[in-house]
């Protein structure tokens, strides 16, 4: 028994020593497998991931910036400024992801953080004088909260709070906007009576730089920055991290036509009805944009390129620093197709006539009145000239204002100049012959007589060439019928397809469709519902379906051409900025000459409407003969008179079409008063008449004058001055 138990001790020991070392080994195994997964851990990091994450913390941002890049100039086509920028001192903002809209502060009031936008406003409104007129009493009661902070958070007592928050439907986000809602809604005026005069300019100041997205400047202020405000804040920029003293841009209209349109300022941004083709198109919310017509047709173009700059982060996300990609560009600059001196005296000539016409006791209803002038052969505008005449409530008088976009987005009856249109559209559809002679007289339809106004009870026997320059309406009423198949003593039995083939025929000359002039906004005119037979009679003549004034423009270009129906283009050139100042940038692009279609009718149909227009100035009875006696030059054109309403009122509307030389056309005119009257008068019938002499006179006077002036080189293209301004001086 004695031997046994220092066995058993001896075993119990050697067994507890082979536990010791089992533990001991798997502890070192256990390190060892530690190690190594540690070691292949961090090989793993440094040799597969290595450049990734030194590229990670080396990381840099490649944002847009939004600088102030100069748009595009405009000029018109000899090269008198008509849009140009305006340099002016500006003080922006820029703030980062990072920015906040305040320091933080200890219990001492001991600030425990870097500035924030208020702190930063506060100091630059030391600086700068700002209006506080544009702040709003929603800006001033956020202003408060930023303020007290601990007064707004009781303005939402605790028990309050926990009631709203215990509302299960409702999101965090929900909760916070409610909670927010009830602190703005609970500040009295009072309270906010409270901010000193001070504080709203430093309200002011802080308004513009919130407006602003991260790391896009935002204006605080470019208007009438002094030069001592411009030099106090550039002394002090170390002090007012996120400004910067720059210079901004203001766009400067040196000419009144409206079609030239406007743009935004930094302050209006975009427009919220164009905001997500712009925001999709890497715009900022603050961007100036094209507001309208040829400033919002081309602003890609116009509004240049912005700069890329990087942004260099820490590992912290802190930008420590920005590099210049691209620098940006200013916008390409236009070249107008439009005679701005042309134009301005257009302009003269219709108010003139406006102002005489309003003097007459008939003339009630006039309010408007267009001249569209353009080459036939390329669709170049030379001119679009459109007036409103309006009383001034103070005054009393009449003012004048400009409505030249009113050319291509008013329509109105055109009366007899559509005869063309109705003519060709005889031929093309077989219902008339060339020379085709028809009786005048007038005709009972429908229990209505209908008649021409130069034969208003006998018949007379006239050809197609003398019932275009006689204004015949009969002849017109008898093409309708017959494209109508019209059954004499059936009043109400037509067939409708005839409006059909009337409106198609017209749409190939250009009327009744947009014209596809390069600005926005056009119109097509309204057709008229009814298809009875004595509407198709109107229709024929002129008065039923309703045309803008650049559709008769374009519909006379296409018969002075031989047939080809031409898009109307403003722009006529794009351009390199130019490098001085001088002459003018590099050629980038000529407009093409968009050809629509061809109408048609053949060469000899054509013609014989061109004789019928010649007709009209020199026939014997022509509706406008001898108004090109004594002219060095020769022209077709046609005149006419629609009866229309306004108001409820029966009125006179006058237009004129045609184009010059006659026998080589350079220039194509259409004319348009609408509402002259309400009692017609064979005087009345020569007021536009006279505006198309006095147009026409301008043209080749002002195209005389010029083939006698020195020409420059394509190369040495000239930028002229303001055409308005050398006239105020004259």
């Amino acid at each position: 028994m004695e031997n046994q138990q220092p066995n058993q001790g001896k075993q119990l020991k050697k067994k507890q020593r082979k536990q010791v070392v089992f533990r001991v080994n798997f502890l070192f195994f256990t390190v060892f497998l530690l190690f190594s997964t540690l070691i292949l851990r961090l090989g793993y990091l440094q040799i597969v991931k290595g450049e990734e994450f030194v590229a990670e913390l080396a990381r840099v941002d490649e944002i847009t910036i939004n600088t102030t890049m100069p748009r595009g100039r405009i000029y018109d086509r000899i090269g008198h400024v008509l849009v140009d920028n305006e340099p002016q001192n500006a003080i922006t903002y820029t703030k980062t992801t990072q920015t906040k809209a305040r320091a933080n502060y200890d219990k001492e009031g001991n600030q425990t953080s870097e500035d924030g936008m208020l702190e930063i406003a506060e100091k630059l409104a030391s600086y700068i004088e700002k209006d506080d007129r544009r702040v709003t009493v929603a800006d001033k009661r956020d202003f408060w909260i930023l303020l007290n902070p601990e007064l707004a958070a009781e303005k939402v007592p605790k028990e309050e709070r926990k009631e709203i928050s215990s509302d299960k439907k409702k999101t965090s986000k929900q909760i916070d906007r409610e909670i927010n809602q009830l602190t703005r809604e609970r500040i009295t005026e009072e309270e906010l009576d409270s901010l000193t005069p001070e504080e709203l300019k430093v309200l002011a100041i802080y308004r513009e730089m919130m407006a602003g997205y991260a790391y896009s400047p935002s204006i605080v202020k470019s208007e009438e920055v002094t030069e001592r405000e411009f030099a106090v804040v550039s002394e002090h920029l170390s002090d007012l991290p996120g400004v910067n003293t720059t210079t901004d841009w203001t766009r400067v209209k040196l000419s009144k036509s409206a079609i030239l349109g406007s743009t935004t300022s930094p302050i209006e941004g975009i427009p919220k009805s164009h905001l997500d083709y712009y925001l999709s198109r890497g715009y900022s919310r603050n961007d100036r944009v094209g507001r309208s017509y040829l400033e919002q047709q081309y602003e890609d173009l116009l509004s240049g390129q912005k700069a890329v700059h990087k942004n260099i982060k820490n590992r912290a996300g802190k930008v420590i620093g920005t590099e210049v990609v691209y620098e940006g560009e200013p916008g390409k600059d236009l070249v107008l197709s439009v005679d701005r001196e042309l134009e301005l005296e257009l302009e003269q000539m219709l108010e003139k006539t406006l102002r005489d016409l309003k003097q007459s006791s008939t003339a009630s209803k006039l309010d408007q009145g267009f001249i569209v002038m353009m080459n036939p052969n390329n669709g170049e505008v030379l001119a679009l000239v459109g007036k409103q005449i309006v009383r001034n409530e103070e005054t009393g008088k009449w003012d004048i204002l400009d409505y030249a976009y009113g050319t291509f987005t008013a329509a109105y009856e055109a009366g007899s100049t559509v005869k063309l249109a109705t003519m060709l559209t005889g031929y093309n559809e077989g219902v008339v012959r060339l020379g085709e002679r028809k009786i005048d007289e007038p005709l009972r339809v429908g229990g209505i007589w209908k008649r021409s106004l130069f034969n208003r009870f006998g018949r007379v026997s006239i050809d197609d060439v003398t019932a275009l320059g006689r204004s015949s309406n009969v002849y017109m009423f008898r093409i309708a019928l017959s494209l109508g198949q019209y059954v004499p003593g059936r009043a109400s039995s037509i067939d409708t397809t005839a409006y059909d083939k009337f409106r198609d025929n017209f749409a190939s000359f250009g009327l009744g469709v947009r014209t596809g002039i390069d600005l926005p906004g056009e119109v097509e005119g309204v057709k008229g519902p009814e298809l009875t037979v004595g509407k198709l009679m109107d229709f024929s003549i002129g008065q039923y379906d309703t045309y803008t004034t650049l559709q008769m423009a374009q519909y006379v270009s296409t018969i002075a051409n031989g047939g080809y129906r031409i898009a109307p283009r403003v722009v006529k050139e794009i351009r390199e900025p130019s490098v001085d100042g001088i002459q003018f940038g590099p050629l980038l692009q000529e407009t093409p000459i968009n050809v629509l279609n061809r109408i048609g009718n053949t060469d000899a149909e054509i013609e014989q409407v061109k004789k019928g227009m010649n007709y009209v100035y020199y026939g014997a009875n022509g509706t406008a003969a001898r108004l090109m006696e004594g002219a060095p030059y020769t022209a077709a054109g046609k005149t006419g008179t629609a009866e229309t309403f306004k108001d409820g009122r029966s009125t006179i509307s006058l237009s004129h079409v045609g184009y010059a030389p006659a026998d080589n056309p350079e220039v194509a005119y259409a004319v348009v008063i609408p509402h002259v009257t309400t009692q017609y008068t064979f005087q009345t019938s020569a007021t536009t008449n006279n505006l198309v002499r006095s147009a026409l006179d301008s043209y080749f006077a002002i195209k005389e004058r010029r083939a006698t002036e020195e020409q420059t080189s394509e190369v040495e293209r000239l930028i002229l001055p303001p055409i308005e301004q050398l006239e105020e001086k004259n």
